[in-house]
C-alpha cells in the first residue's frame, strides 16, 4: 500500500470507517480520524484502540485496507 492511498483513504469526508490489515494477518480499526496519526515522513502510521493502546506499523507491512460501513469489504489498490 502507497502513502497516497493511505492519505486518501484517512482524508475521505466525510469520514469512512476502516480496517488495515497487515502481510501477517494482524488488523487495526480505524473508526475516526482520531484514531490514526500518519508520521510527516509517511512511512509509519500510529493507530490508537479504544482503550488507548497504541500500535506503531510500518505501511509497507500493510497489505490491505477495508472499509467497514460495507456489508462486503473491498480492497483498496
Amino acid at each position: 500500500m502507497t502513502i497516497e492511498q493511505m492519505r486518501k483513504a484517512y482524508e475521505t469526508r466525510p469520514f469512512k470507517p476502516f480496517t488495515l490489515r497487515t502481510g501477517g494477518g494482524r488488523e487495526y480499526h480505524v473508526p475516526h480520524p482520531e484514531f490514526m496519526f500518519i508520521t510527516p515522513p509517511g512511512r509509519t502510521i500510529i493507530v490508537v484502540d479504544q482503550d488507548g493502546a497504541a500500535e506503531l506499523i510500518d505501511l509497507l507491512l500493510v497489505e490491505s485496507l477495508h472499509f467497514n460501513n460495507r456489508r462486503r469489504h473491498r480492497k483498496v489498490s
